[in-house]
């Protein structure tokens, strides 16, 4: 056996359950990256060519999200420009703030998080613009979930598309399945924009990327078509899952770095 077909068989059943997995609820590349880690790729090409991979497979659900009237277009619009700011002041933020306090905090958080989705069962179960709020002010919360969400991204990374989704859902009166469409609608323009600075600088594997990349997209619609046919519930379980992936994998990176 080859040394790419052994890369190929490592990554692609991954990238496949990333996509799934980010479709449904966000939180993709906790999975995807290791997988180009683990093949062997340098940290900057695996982000490189995870970034070109996850944006094809991201076009493809928001497509799916869009087709079934499950993306707010106001919303998604003003949260995607949020985040390109967002992404930018958040990679310069990166220099100043310690990576281990950040996840200090954020194994702090994780759990609040959990212990709030169990106890409010009703949470993410409407669709509907709160009563009080103009289209001035759901264009302006929109604007600032992607520009925390996308600050986040560029400071840390993981689970941007799952906070993305819970701030919908609690600050926009949205159902988790409207909320997780507005999230990969957001994403995708996060997405392209950070694979065309990483093609630019060459970090892209493209013998793998292509393979990959339908991996990806079969992923996407598979999850995104799970998601749309399950409704809000499906979104909801899929969420923990990410949520004690994401906390696993920040503290065994603590744990890894005083060892």
């Amino acid at each position: 056996m080859s040394g790419f077909l052994r890369t190929c068989l490592i990554v692609c059943p991954l990238i496949f359950l990333a996509g799934f997995v980010d479709s449904v609820a966000g939180g993709g590349g906790i999975i995807s990256i290791p997988a180009y880690l683990m093949a062997g790729l340098p940290a900057h090409l695996a982000a490189g060519t995870n970034k070109v991979v996850n944006g094809c497979g991201t076009f493809t659900a928001t497509v799916r999200y869009f087709r079934n009237g499950k993306v707010r277009i106001r919303s998604a619009v003003y949260a995607a420009a949020g985040a390109f700011a967002g992404s930018a002041a958040g990679a310069e933020l990166a220099s100043f703030i310690s990576d281990a306090v950040l996840k200090m905090i954020m194994l702090a958080a994780l759990p609040c998080v959990a212990v709030f989705l169990t106890l409010k069962k009703d949470f993410g179960s409407g669709n509907r613009v709160q009563p009080d709020m103009s289209k001035a002010k759901e264009s302006a919360v929109s604007f600032l979930i992607g520009l925390l969400t996308g600050c986040y991204d560029g400071l840390l990374g993981p689970g941007t598309g799952t906070f993305m989704i819970i701030c919908f859902t609690a600050f926009l009166a949205m159902d988790l399945l409207t909320a997780s469409g507005c999230a990969k609608a957001a994403n995708l323009a996060s997405n392209v924009s950070a694979a065309a600075v990483w093609i630019l600088h060459g970090n892209v594997y493209w013998k793998l990327a292509l393979p990959a990349l339908v991996c990806s997209i079969l992923g996407n619609v598979s999850g995104a078509q799970y998601a749309i046919r399950g409704g809000s519930r499906k979104v909801r379980g899929m969420m923990f899952a990410v949520l004690g992936l994401l906390f696993a994998k920040m503290l065994w990176e603590l744990i890894g770095a005083y060892i």
